[in-house]
């Protein structure tokens, strides 16, 4: 009864996660959520690197490539509310995310929707081997991340 009654927990913590954050209690807490996401969002980026230098033209289009970093960048995507949950402003620590994440958490999860969406979408048009939409399914998850660096991370 105890393991059903703490699965139970578990999933209400996990499901309510998104709503609200919780406060780093310390500065080592701090600094290890940071590395965390920092660390979470390097895989972003070397997946969405070769996406956006086929967009440009700078490297062939490769459908395997482009289904593979899709659906990396859609898991990573569904992990990225989790590792931002923890709220460190409290702390001078070293990041790039800014405040607003912790004060409009709804607009800041809808980012993280988008991006998910987007490479979802692009992983679709990829395993319909459709390359005539390869380019514009590429741009929506380069706006998507730009949409949220532009409100959520400090340059």
């Amino acid at each position: 009864m105890n393991k059903l009654l703490v699965s139970a927990l578990a999933s209400t913590i996990l499901l309510t996660g998104g709503v609200t954050a919780q406060e780093a209690n310390s500065e080592k807490q701090a600094k290890s959520a940071i590395q965390f996401r920092q660390a979470l969002l390097q895989l972003v980026r070397s997946n969405v690197g070769a996406l956006g230098a086929m967009a440009k033209g700078a490297i062939p289009m490769d459908t395997q490539t482009i289904e593979t970093n899709a659906t990396r960048i859609e898991q990573l995507s569904l992990m990225m509310d989790d590792y931002f949950a923890l709220d460190t402003r409290a702390f001078d620590v070293d990041t790039a995310a800014l405040p607003k994440i912790w004060q409009n958490r709804a607009d800041f999860a809808t980012k993280i929707d988008a991006l998910t969406e987007a490479s979802q979408g692009l992983k679709a048009v990829a395993m319909n081997g459709d390359e005539s939409a390869y380019k514009a399914a590429i741009g929506g998850v380069l706006r998507s991340c730009k949409g949220c660096h532009d409100s959520y991370k400090a340059e």
